[in-house]
């Protein structure tokens, strides 16, 4: 009979362990079973899935009865080091984000904040790392912010107290607010008020600080999740610098490119992950709204060395920049970090004479963007700054130009300006027309070089329609159907005269 019994007390400690075991393991159950007074709302004949299509079963959302269209509401919490931007050249970025949200069991209302103010709603991604089943029914994007103004809006009909400049205090429902306000007061009397020294609201009206996404997302079981949301802003871009530092002789240079990054998208991202995206993308213009709000101007910042310097890839037909450490990306901020340095690359200064894009002698530095050549890098678009330094050794700026996309192993043309000591002039001396569709043209070109030094000079011509040289005082190279080239040496302090005449038919 003892024996019987000690079984019985064994077996009701067991039950006892288990069943307080099963309570910490699944909380959610036992919250439903000891809040009696909460109410089930189910959602028959469907089942939510991760991409928001319904399925034949059924969901159970618990609310409170003290109001029952209130949602749980849960914060994302704030960013963190897994935050990644990809900027690209034309007022665009795709953000990628991990954060963590606590939610319950059912449907959560969740304030999604420190989205940039720019952001497009509509190419919000949401998923849920640890559930699939995990959805976001709805999403609101909240860009009416706090003011005065809106807070007044919101209150129309509404009881409110205003402080008149001399510091008599009114409380009654708001009729206006366009000019001063006109309230309604509880003894029938309607008083209008023009000078307000404070305002007082029972609360904000539902208003927000900040740009928001307010999500309803089910959540088929109760925790903490790891949620990735991207979207796309506008508001931030990136552009290439670069400087180029020649030698005494310009037979080689120093170059370093900077890579410059505007963040106007209305939210700093802090540690992120850069990217850079270099490539015309097609794009549909759809208006978005803006929202304006006041935001600190920061100066702009000047970030890396050589050593912290992007890594490339090819991404589709475009290129790829990743920099090689975290960075932050400040709102209204321009900053500024290493892209490429090279030391000593082989560069061939130039004279052009070309009617065409200038009446003086262009001055250009070419530079093969090749590997050998201490290059070989794709160079996103940007512009170029020549420097060279004078006799005390003092860095002195010589022009700038612009140059397209150039992938490795091209050549970089960069115009640098017009040479002052080396002149050209053309003039046609002759003009016939031969028959009905043909012309006859004569021209002569003189080249003057003021310098101590004799000087190479490219004589460049465009030709149209079906053309012919029929005489020519120099030799010449026809490089294209459109152009024929000339290669001459002018003597110091000397000057040299190209003449030829060309035939041309439409």
């Amino acid at each position: 009979m003892r024996t019987r019994k000690s079984y019985l007390w064994i077996s009701l400690v067991f039950i006892g362990v288990v069943a307080t075991a099963a309570a910490f393991a699944y909380p959610g159950s036992t919250e439903g079973t000891v809040q009696a007074d909460e109410q089930e709302i189910a959602v028959s004949g469907r089942e939510i899935t991760a991409n928001g299509i319904a399925s034949a079963s059924s969901v159970i959302t618990k609310v409170k009865p003290s109001n029952p269209l209130e949602f749980l509401t849960a914060r994302a919490a704030g960013t963190d080091a897994a935050t990644e931007v990809t900027v690209y050249n034309d007022n665009l970025a795709l953000v990628k984000e991990r954060r963590e949200l606590d939610l319950k069991t059912g449907v959560n209302r969740v304030e999604y904040t420190d989205v940039a103010a720019l952001i497009d709603p509509t190419s919000v991604m949401f998923e849920d790392t640890k559930n699939k089943n995990t959805a976001v029914l709805e999403q609101n994007y909240e860009y009416d912010l706090v003011s005065s103004y809106k807070l007044l809006d919101k209150f129309l009909g509404k009881e409110i107290t205003a402080t008149e400049k001399e510091g008599e205090t009114y409380t009654g429902t708001l009729l206006s607010h366009d000019g001063g306000v006109v309230l309604s007061l509880s003894d029938g009397k309607v008083v209008s008020l023009t000078e307000i020294s404070k305002y007082e609201f029972p609360d904000s009206a539902g208003l927000l600080t900040k740009p928001t996404l307010v999500w309803q997302v089910y959540s088929p079981v109760a925790g903490t999740r790891d949620v990735l949301t991207s979207y796309l802003t506008g508001g931030m871009s990136w552009r290439a610098d670069y400087i180029v530092k020649t030698n005494a002789d310009d037979s080689k240079a120093d170059i370093q490119g900077w890579v410059s990054v505007d963040n106007a998208a209305g939210t700093t991202y802090e540690d992120t992950k850069l990217k850079l995206v270099a490539g015309e993308v097609h794009r549909v213009f759809v208006p978005q709204p803006r929202v304006m709000y006041e935001m600190p101007v920061e100066e702009e910042m000047y970030e890396g060395t050589a050593k912290d310097s992007f890594s490339e890839e090819s991404l589709f037909e475009y290129h790829l920049y990743t920099l090689e450490r975290p960075a932050t990306l400040k709102n209204n901020q321009i900053k500024q970090l290493s892209l490429l340095s090279a030391d000593a690359v082989p560069v061939e200064k130039e004279l052009i004479f070309d009617v065409s894009k200038s009446d003086k002698v262009q001055v250009v530095l070419n530079l093969e963007n090749s590997k050998e050549k201490g290059l070989g890098m794709p160079l996103p678009a940007g512009v170029v700054r020549v420097y060279k330094a004078d006799s005390e050794g003092q860095l002195q700026f010589l022009g700038e130009d612009s140059i397209d996309h150039t992938p490795k192993d091209e050549e970089v043309k960069v115009v640098v300006g017009n040479a002052f000591d080396v002149t050209g002039t053309r003039t046609q001396t002759d003009y016939k027309k031969v028959s009905t569709d043909v012309w006859r043209e004569s021209y002569e070109i003189e080249l003057k070089n003021h310098k101590t030094e004799a000087q190479k000079i490219r004589i460049v011509e465009h030709f149209y329609g079906d053309w012919e040289i029929t005489t020519s005082s120099e030799t010449y190279k026809k490089t294209d159907a459109f152009t024929a080239e000339w290669e001459v040496t002018v003597p110091a302090d000397g000057s040299k005269k190209v003449s030829f005449t060309v035939e041309r038919s439409y």
